[in-house]
Order: structure tokens, then sequence, then C-alpha cells
């Protein structure tokens, strides 16, 4: 008997699906790919045409059941992405092209590895690409797209678009994650390391201690609007330190709170009893996700305490087994995250830019994969193959 066939619609707005139909496709371990997660961003104004990020939402269908979807953007700009392309824009416009809008299947302002492609378990997962490809292919030539891009996407899920696609340019890309390898608890972790790292991480966390600074760690329901609020006023710190305004604004974090509290983890440094700097974490059913951060104070090695070693120890107390604290690198390094391979995926229309990006990728690549492989020769474990 055959299958009935699939169809395609683009939603203006998540909220124009159900949530129950959306998050059926989606993983327990995956808070970022939430319905709930992506109406926050919509909701709340961070993700919207006014910021550069028009909502224009993939979903493939088998009579009146989803079967697969994509989150898509049309993008006007390249922040938020963490997969910087803007010398590939700047290239691209002073040869009289026009790089944005472009399109772009990613989660906005969160540069971590998972799912791009939803689908069923039941479906025809070639049937389903086929049928993306074709729309996101239809949207670059009908609406002067300059590509589409695929980021952070899981690496089994790169394969696949490779074999759908194998015009696609991939570009290599370096993340740093920690794994319970059987640690027990956070002292069975600090064994495992070297001396040199196991003295330095424990003077570390002994030198939050003596400046007067404690933590705690707060979850689901005991995250307070006040509490959410302080975090809120630590995170916007960060972003004017660097003088731009953040992504987020508090009405985001608000719906969140109330819409998925059970994946919201909050790290609450106190001095004097009083809040002082706040790490905000989200959290699946094996994996922990360091994101958001800010302080009122400067204070030594509390970053590290209040990111890093307040995520192993939730990690290793909760039976996570997975912990991705955020971009960047030698400094997760040393503390024992391990060098993670990811990729992206570009279709670029312009033929000669599109020649131009695979041979920069090609040349960029031999320096990551080095790179990559240099740093997991540095991993400050005592056991080979840690």
């Amino acid at each position: 008997m055959l299958s009935p066939p699939l169809s395609l619609s683009i939603l203006p707005a998540i909220k124009a699906i159900a949530e129950s139909q959306w998050d059926a496709l989606v993983s327990n371990d995956q808070p970022f790919l939430r319905h709930a997660f992506l109406l926050a961003l919509e909701v709340s104004g961070s993700v919207s045409s006014n910021t550069g990020w028009e909502p224009c939402h993939l979903c493939v269908w088998q009579n009146d059941r989803l079967v697969g979807a994509m989150p898509m953007y049309r993008k006007y700009h390249s922040y938020g992405e963490y997969v910087f392309d803007w010398g590939w824009a700047e290239a691209f416009e002073r040869a009289g092209g026009h790089y944005y809008p472009k399109a772009l299947s990613a989660i906005p302002f969160t540069p971590v590895p998972g799912a791009r492609t939803l689908m069923a378990v039941d479906v025809n997962a070639d049937e389903v690409r086929a049928l993306l490809a074709s729309a996101w292919q239809t949207q670059c030539e009908h609406q002067l797209l300059s590509g589409w891009h695929l980021l952070f996407a899981e690496e089994s899920e790169v394969s696949a678009w490779q074999r759908q696609c194998p015009t696609l340019i991939a570009r290599e890309g370096v993340q740093f994650q920690w794994r319970d390898r059987g640690f027990n608890d956070f002292a069975g972790f600090l064994a495992s390391l070297t001396s040199k790292r196991r003295k330095m991480i424990k003077r570390e966390r002994r030198r939050v201690a003596e400046q007067g600074l404690t933590l705690k760690r707060l979850e689901g329901s005991e995250i307070s609007e006040a509490a959410m609020a302080h975090f809120y006023r630590c995170y916007t710190i960060t972003y004017h330190e660097r003088g731009r305004p953040p992504y987020l604004n508090q009405a985001f974090f608000e719906h969140l709170r109330y819409s998925m509290p059970e994946s919201l983890v909050l790290v609450q440094t106190l001095l004097n009893g009083q809040p002082v700097a706040a790490a905000l974490y989200l959290r699946g059913d094996s994996t922990l996700y360091g994101r958001y951060w800010g302080s009122e104070i400067v204070a030594d090695c509390l970053h590290f305490e209040a990111c890093y070693y307040q995520g192993i120890e939730y990690c290793l107390a909760k039976g996570l087994t997975l912990f991705d604290p955020g971009t960047q690198g030698e400094h997760k390094l040393v503390r024992g995250f391990s060098p993670q391979r990811v990729r992206s995926l570009h279709y670029l229309m312009h033929p000669g830019l599109a020649a131009g990006v695979a041979q920069f990728c090609q040349q960029e690549a031999v320096h990551v994969n080095a790179y990559r492989q240099a740093a997991k020769e540095a991993l400050p474990f005592k056991a080979h193959g840690l």
C-alpha cells in the first residue's frame, strides 16, 4: 500500500503550528528546538523582521500529520550566527552582488550542535529532505536570496544532506564539550587529570571562596521572577562590556521561565547573601547546555566556577553525561573539555561566489583539522584516550 503523498508549507511564525505537533518531532535532549523556545524568541521580539530574523519555517505534512520540519529564517545580516561569513558578504558586495538577504536554518543566537531537520521516525527521510531542499532552493530563486546555510547540524545530518545535495559546501569548525567518563563525582573528575591541571582547578575554586563568594543552583520553579530579573541585569553587562546591546531581551527569558521551567538551571553567585552574578543553563535528558552569563562584580576565577565547574558538578549529581558550555576554546581545553568536530553547510546561488567560498573552506579546513588534533593531544587527562 502506497503512503500518502507529502506536502510542504512555510510558516511565517512558529505559533502557526500547534506545540504538540512540532514537539512530537523534537528530542527531549534538545530544548532549543522545542516550540516553546522558538516561540519565546518570536513573541519577545528578539527574533523578527525588525531584528533581521524573519521566520519562514518549513513544514512537511502527510495528510494532516506533521512528519518533517526545519526552523528557517530570512536573514538580513550575519549577527547571532557564530559561523562567521562577513568576509564572504564583503567580497561579494565589492564585486557588485547582494549577499543579504539569505536563508538560514539554525537556532538564533544558539551555537549548539543538534538536529536541524526534524522527522517522524516512520517517514522516508530522503523524501522529506528532497522536499525541504526544493523549498529552500525555490525561496532562494524567487525571493532573490543569495543562498541557504545550515548551521550546527549534528554530524549524521550533515552527511545526509551532503548525499542529498552534493554541491553543498562544508565548513569545518571546533567546539569543546565535557563528557562523563565514569567519574562518579567531582573528586573523581579531578583524579583523572594531570597534577598540574588538578592543582589549577582546586586553586581556582579556592580563590572564589576566599573572595567571600558562595554559589547556589536554582532549578525550574525555584527560579523566581526576581532571580530571573537579576540574571538579566548581569547578562546585559556582558554585552555592554563589549560595546553592543544584548541579542535577547528580558521578555524572552521571562517567557522561558513560565513556558519551559523544567529546562532551566540558574547558578547564582552570592556576596554577603546578595546575588552579584548569575549563569543560566538549559538542560535536556542527558545534556547540560551552558549559555548565558554575567556579573556585577570583578572577581578572580568566578567565570570558571559559575560557567564550568558548577556545570560539571551538576552533570555528575544529576546523571547527565554531556556538558556543552558554549563557544570558544583553549581555556576550556585545560579544564577537561574535549574538542569536537562541528560542520556547517552552505548553498550559494552565484557560481563565482560558490567557487570562491568552496576554495576558502577547503583551505581553512586544513588548519581547523590540525588545530582540533593538536587540541585533542593537549587534553589534561592522565589516561590516554579520555
